[in-house]
């Protein structure tokens, strides 16, 4: 007996949202309605498609371990402390410089990692001490660090919202970095120079107090040489892709990770970090392991194909002035399983209708993130919180966080909009 795929979708969604008032964890809950759908559907609890979708994106995973391992690396050794403290004792009078300086230190991790969380712990609770000392609320502060955080999740090379939309759409992830990249750096710019105008000087005998030290043979040349190496094998392998073995970004962050670890002024224990790093990682693991179930069986059911026909069928006009809406409630809901449950019938829609696939996907790569500070997850966001020590209420950071959000959303929409005429970003 057939069962309506609306009926399906239904039961999915009942179920996904019993198992949230249940306090039922939010990988759990994507399981639990994987395996109703399943049920409902008549295909029952299929091992061999549990399995396929868990594994779906286990490439993802490694780029996520081994870039988190990387800078975890980098931090216990020192050299994250290193850069902060040597970046206000240098430019502490000079707020310009050092409000630039201070979105690359907190682009930089998400932007490696793919993920706003390790933002918000390698780098979140240092910049948060200097903004602090500048005479920020810490309320301002945790906006400003979520938002960024956010941003450099989205931000090249690892941006895991396009890599799984492309994934389902079989789009080669190439084309991507300065269409996300633009939005991303001046995005994070007029966030925190909107939220921190009134920021004073550094008070930096206090700063560097609370600052961890750094060690004493630590220099900018054992920061920097990890980067180069793994800058060096992502460009070698475009330059020359037909005369080098394909390495990988995983085995790249690994060399980049060995050549931190060799240069660190003080002994590592790379066992411990590495236990520490898939500690730290395993909720994101067990997201996008869950969300790979959900997906296939969505899939197996024609739940997935139900929604992209939707969505397909709207009025194009409504899907573009709906993104603001749609894209950060799916996150909220969804986290990174919104890239493939929405983002690949909005890709494929916008691909229909003329528009540039590559930058409409980095615009609403951009527009995702704000999504982790609602519920019922708010991951970042209230890691965020907890990281800066703000005792206000969390409605005091969604509040500061507002006008840059709706600037960031404006963005994105245009993006798609015009996606056509930036074209031209894809062929830099």
């Amino acid at each position: 007996m057939s069962v309506s795929i609306e009926i399906i979708l239904a039961a999915m969604v009942v179920s996904y949202i019993i198992a949230k008032l249940l306090r039922i964890s939010t990988e759990l809950s994507m399981f639990i309605s994987a395996l109703v759908g399943g049920l409902v559907g008549g295909t029952g609890i299929s091992a061999r498609h549990i399995a396929e979708g868990a594994f779906t994106y286990l490439d993802i995973i490694l780029i996520f371990i081994t870039a988190t391992f990387f800078m975890n690396l980098l931090k216990e050794s020192g050299g994250i402390a290193y850069v902060v403290r040597g970046i206000i004792q240098k430019f502490s009078n000079k707020k310009l410089i050092l409000f630039v300086l201070i979105t690359f230190l907190l682009l930089l991790p998400g932007a490696l990692t793919g993920a706003g969380s390790v933002t918000v712990l390698i780098t979140g609770g240092m910049i948060a001490v200097v903004l602090g000392y500048m005479g920020l609320s810490k309320a301002k502060t945790a906006a400003i660090i979520f938002i960024i955080a956010g941003l450099s999740a989205a931000a090249p090379p690892v941006s895991l919202w396009a890599m799984l939309t492309a994934a389902g759409v079989n789009m080669p992830y190439v084309g991507f970095f300065l269409p996300l990249l633009v939005p991303c750096v001046v995005l994070s710019l007029l966030t925190i120079f909107f939220l921190g105008w009134r920021a004073k000087p550094v008070d930096l005998e206090k700063a560097l107090e609370e600052l961890p030290e750094a060690p004493l043979r630590m220099n900018w040349f054992k920061v920097i040489l990890p980067f180069l190496v793994f800058f060096a094998l992502v460009l070698m392998g475009r330059i020359w892709p037909h005369s080098l073995p394909v390495i990988g970004l995983p085995l790249m962050f690994i060399a980049a990770a060995l050549v931190s670890f060799g240069l660190s002024p003080i002994k590592l224990n790379l066992f411990l970090i590495a236990r520490d790093t898939v500690h730290q990682l395993l909720p994101l693991i067990g997201t996008l392991t869950c969300v790979g179930i959900l997906v296939q069986i969505m899939t197996l059911t024609g739940v997935r194909g139900l929604i992209a026909i939707t969505f397909v069928t709207l009025p194009v006009t409504i899907v573009f002035f709906s993104l603001f809406l749609v894209l950060p409630v799916s996150e909220a809901v969804l986290m990174w399983g919104a890239a493939p449950v929405l983002g690949v019938p909005l890709v494929l829609l916008f691909n229909t209708i003329g528009l540039n696939p590559i930058v409409a996907l980095a615009g609403m790569s951009v527009i995702w993130p704000l999504g982790d500070a609602l519920p019922p997850t708010a991951i970042i966001g209230r890691l965020t919180k907890d990281t800066v020590g703000m005792e206000e209420s969390y409605s005091q950071m969604l509040k500061h966080s507002l006008i840059p959000a709706i600037l960031i959303m404006i963005a994105g929409t245009l993006m798609v909009i015009f996606s056509k005429e930036l074209g031209f970003l894809t062929l830099l």
